[in-house]
């Protein structure tokens, strides 16, 4: 009962969501997976390491399909290059049970997602101003 309604909060909240709140989501879950994966690593505990690469590579093959290139081809292309580097040391931390792979793809994406967090919020309150005025106009 209880796994039903968080699952319908979860997509209420997704369609309910911007593109660039659902993208700091992704981001989110995408550094507690790595980090843990990491952790994991470190102690030993191969298994569920390797469970959280793997949901750490849904992720970054999601960011990959859902680039827009028609729209900023530049930007798209270095994205792209980016995260195809991420999937192939996921690949490689996941064959030799590597954390210092994982902290390398924590370091390539970081500032990333540092950019991420500070470009959403300006670009919902830029959007919400425009729409303001144009509402007032």
């Amino acid at each position: 009962m209880y796994a039903q309604a968080a699952l319908r909060y979860q997509q209420v909240q997704t369609s309910t969501s911007t593109p660039g709140e659902i993208l700091l989501a992704l981001y989110e879950g995408l550094f507690r997976f790595l980090k843990g994966s990491k952790l994991c690593f470190e102690n030993k505990q191969l298994v569920r390491g390797r469970e959280l690469l793997l949901k750490s590579h849904a992720i970054i093959s999601e960011l990959l399909l859902a680039l827009d290139h028609p729209k900023a081809p530049e930007l798209c292309a270095q994205l792209e290059a980016i995260y195809e580097y991420c999937l192939s040391q996921i690949l490689q931390a996941n064959l030799k049970t590597d954390a210092n792979l994982i902290g390398d793809i924590l370091r390539v994406l970081t500032p990333l997602r540092d950019a991420w967090v500070e470009a959403v919020p300006e670009a919902l309150r830029q959007s919400n101003q425009s729409g303001a005025l144009k509402n007032a106009g």
